[in-house]
């Protein structure tokens, strides 16, 4: 039998730079909050836990923390080293502000303000690709535009794009709902995408969108990386006998990947550890396929093929 990893799995830039931050924060002795769990994956937040780190899972939590001094809201090593020398040859009294690191989904634009107001140091993990559709959603907004997200309400993405909107703003995930969405007479529209989002569905829905006639603009926000790691998952489900999905249960692309290895290959498992690997194989399986979620460490993706290797 054979095992295969799909082409592109694993951590993806963003998703690695996040978790980087986070490793290397721990390195400073610091009090270290992240807003929302850094990443959706559990293993990868049980490991920061254990290190220290606390997870703020609510506005009111983040309102809740201690006041940091003056000028502590200015993150990075150029404040660090210069609030040292200016204090070299003394014992400073100040209370040490704690650090909030902000989670590569990315937050609404009023999380930062209650960081400034509160002098806390924040440091911010938002995946470079997530932040320019917030900019550009920001940027639409304000052009009186109505923005409209394809992908999935609640999702903490989703819900750090809306907070940087200035007007009316929809969330539509299926073409069930692009079918219902109705503009006022007039009304322009900008269209982006969750990054993790389903290619093949958005590109459904933007069809939708597109046949009302609305005037505005397209703008295919979907992570290359996601593309490529859903593209992949497909060429390689199509072929194999079995395919094991890992990743986190709230990992938004994870789901994707599943929900498309599932329409290939009927023997599609979907884990998010070692544990969970209580398959029982088909006999005839040949071809057993792997691939991960953006959010799942290199390691675990490893043991996966390892065991399968070795027990069946």
């Amino acid at each position: 039998m054979e095992v295969r990893l799909a082409e592109y799995t694993g951590f993806c830039f963003g998703v690695k730079r996040a978790v980087d931050t986070v490793y290397e924060q721990i390195k400073n002795g610091k009090t270290i909050y992240t807003y929302g769990p850094i990443v959706n994956n559990e293993e990868v937040v049980k490991d920061l836990a254990e290190k220290g780190v606390r997870v703020l899972e609510s506005k009111e939590e983040l309102m809740a923390l201690p006041e940091g001094t003056p000028g502590a809201e200015r993150a990075g090593a150029e404040t660090a080293e210069a609030d040292a020398q200016a204090h070299a040859g003394e014992k400073s009294q100040r209370r040490e502000a704690a650090s909030v690191i902000i989670r590569a989904h990315g937050v609404p634009e009023e999380i930062y303000g209650i960081l400034k107001e509160k002098n806390l140091e924040c440091i911010d993990a938002t995946c470079p690709f997530v932040r320019r559709i917030q900019k550009k959603a920001e940027e639409e907004s304000r052009n009186g535009r109505h923005v409209v997200i394809v992908g999935n309400a609640g999702h903490p993405e989703v819900e750090g794009i809306i907070g940087w909107c200035r007007g009316p703003v929809t969330v539509i995930k299926s073409e069930e709902e692009a079918r219902k969405f109705a503009l006022p007479r007039g009304q322009e529209m900008c269209v982006v995408a969750q990054t993790t989002f389903n290619y093949n569905k958005f590109q459904g829905i933007v069809e939708i969108l597109e046949e009302k006639g609305y005037n505005g603009s397209v703008v295919n926000t979907i992570c290359n990386a996601t593309e490529e790691r859903q593209r992949s998952a497909r060429v390689l489900a199509a072929e194999a006998d079995v395919m094991i999905v890992i990743g986190g249960k709230h990992s938004s692309n994870t789901r994707r990947l599943y929900e498309i290895c599932s329409e290939e290959c009927a023997h599609t498992y979907f884990i998010q550890t070692l544990d969970d690997l209580c398959l029982e194989l088909p006999k005839t399986a040949r071809l057993v396929g792997i691939t991960a979620g953006a959010s799942t460490p290199n390691k675990l993706i490893e043991e996966v093929q390892k065991n399968v290797r070795i027990n069946f």
